[in-house]
């Protein structure tokens, strides 16, 4: 067969193998990628004329390719092969390389092997230098992500550490310090203390018991909430107190175990603090307000000595004035602020019946009252008692009152309160033919200096007063569910 004929011009490397891999021709394209010459190869074994070590991915692919070309007599590729050769300098050379191998037949048995051959070591480096340079966008792109990650998280640190509150974490089950903003370190006193454990920063908190809770946050994993509660720390060598109000939050890793906590508060210290001088000026005051209430009383009896032979004008003005104290006391409780309806309907009412509160029947909504229209209707509450208690409902061991109230919108800024006093049980009733001093106070005294109104209806069953009050439209109520429930002596 005439082999050089056919592929001696050709610009392509050809090899022919006999079916035992000796070279049998070659044209000069192969000869110059190979850079070997004719005389060297020519007659010698593949493997021979270019040597790999058995056993590695360069000679096995090629040895197994040219192996089934010669056994099954079908044509075989092998897309990407290294193949190391030697160079003229003796030097080996990293190559790769690209070849097809067809049989070449005589009376339907495979005879040689053609082998064309391309070094692709120029493609492959091109191609590697495009994964590397994908290699290379990848690790731009993930430092790009770490640059947003990084600005995220230096956003989310200055976020906290110009928090209202006071911020810091703890990790792991010696709670050792993550981070803490400024508020943090400037309650402890400490600038230290991150890398550092609770215990060991701030040794002052373990006696207190809080480290004990920050385990008890770990092993149950819920959250433990401080309510005004009292901390001392050592600042300068001083012993100082804190009021905090504050949350342990526990941290959860994927499995759902606490594994940190985050803690978050504020210094209430202030506030509680202005609140303790706030009760101690309420109960001078309260205390002031007594001794001027008995200098009065003292006074009266003086007055009434000589005028009030029988002494029922004095006892009358005696029951006032512990009325006006009873709403004083209720407000006292309250800080002055405003006082459940409920417990001004109680308070005035036993000034003046005792244990006769039994008697009576409450009914309506929770409602908070201001301090002046609190006293203006403990005020009317006593001479209804009292009138009730002479004339009416109380005057009979049978007789009841029922007191209703319900509120209605008002004005932009206020609601009405209706309050309904009925009287059942008692000695029949007939309007008086003259208004006495007590029924002025009631119709025209205490309430109507609040916007308010009472009117008398003398029903032959029983009295009827009915007051209604302006008062304002978002009080809250001091308690939750049914004023009435409060004040109902049942």
């Amino acid at each position: 067969m005439d082999f050089e004929a056919l592929f001696s011009l050709s610009p392509n490397p050809y090899v022919i193998l006999d079916t035992d891999l000796n070279i049998v021709w070659m044209n000069d394209a192969y000869l110059a990628v190979t850079m070997s010459t004719r005389e060297e190869i020519t007659g010698r074994n593949m493997f021979d004329a270019f040597p790999s070590e058995p056993g590695t991915e360069s000679h096995d692919m090629l040895y197994d390719s040219l192996t089934q070309v010669a056994r099954t007599g079908k044509p075989d590729e092998l897309a990407l092969i290294r193949y190391d050769i030697e160079g003229p300098d003796g030097v080996m050379q990293q190559r790769y390389w690209s070849a097809t191998h067809s049989p070449v037949c005589e009376n339907g048995r495979t005879r040689y092997i053609l082998q064309h051959t391309v070094d692709v070591t120029e493609l492959h480096g091109l191609r590697r230098m495009r994964d590397q340079m994908g290699v290379v966008q990848r690790a731009g792109a993930v430092q790009a992500r770490n640059f947003d990650l990084k600005a995220q998280t230096d956003r989310l640190r200055r976020l906290v550490e110009q928090a209202p509150g006071f911020v810091a974490v703890a990790e792991g089950r010696d709670h050792v310090f993550q981070m803490a903003n400024g508020a943090y370190l400037q309650l402890v006193g400490r600038q230290d203390i991150n890398g550092r454990t609770v215990a060991d920063a701030l040794p002052e908190v373990v006696e207190q018991g809080f480290v004990a809770i920050l385990d008890q946050v770990l092993d149950t994993g819920q959250p433990y909430f401080g309510r005004d509660e009292e901390v001392f720390f050592e600042i300068g060598g001083k012993r100082e107190q804190r009021f905090l109000e504050f949350i342990f939050q526990p941290i959860f890793d994927d499995g759902g175990d606490a594994t940190g906590i985050f803690i978050q508060g504020y210094d209430v210290t202030e506030q509680i603090r202005a609140r303790d001088r706030q009760d101690l000026l309420i109960s001078e005051l309260n205390h002031r307000v007594k001794n001027t209430l008995a200098v009065v009383q003292g006074l009266a009896s003086q007055s009434f000595r000589k005028i009030d032979t029988d002494g029922e004008a004095r006892r009358t003005f005696n029951q006032r004035l512990h009325a006006l104290s009873a709403a004083h006391d209720l407000l006292t409780r309250q800080n002055w602020q405003s006082a459940l309806l409920g417990e001004t309907l109680e308070s005035a009412i036993s000034a003046a019946a005792g244990d006769d509160i039994a008697r009576f029947d409450f009914s309506g909504p929770a409602v908070t009252l201001t301090p002046q229209v609190g006293v203006a209707l403990a005020m009317t509450i006593h001479e209804l008692c009292t009138n009730a208690i002479k004339y009416g409902a109380l005057a009979s061991d049978e007789g009841r009152v029922k007191v209703d109230w319900s509120v209605a919108p008002g004005d932009e800024d206020t609601q009405r309160l209706t309050i309904d006093w009925r009287e059942t049980g008692g000695p029949p009733v007939e309007k008086p033919e003259r208004t006495g001093f007590g029924t002025r106070l009631i119709e025209q005294g205490f309430v109507t200096q609040h916007d308010g109104s009472a009117a008398l209806d003398y029903r032959r069953e029983g009295l009827r007063c009915t007051i209604e009050l302006a008062i304002p439209a978002e009080t809250p109520p001091i308690a939750a569910g049914r004023d009435g429930d409060a004040a109902s002596g049942k």
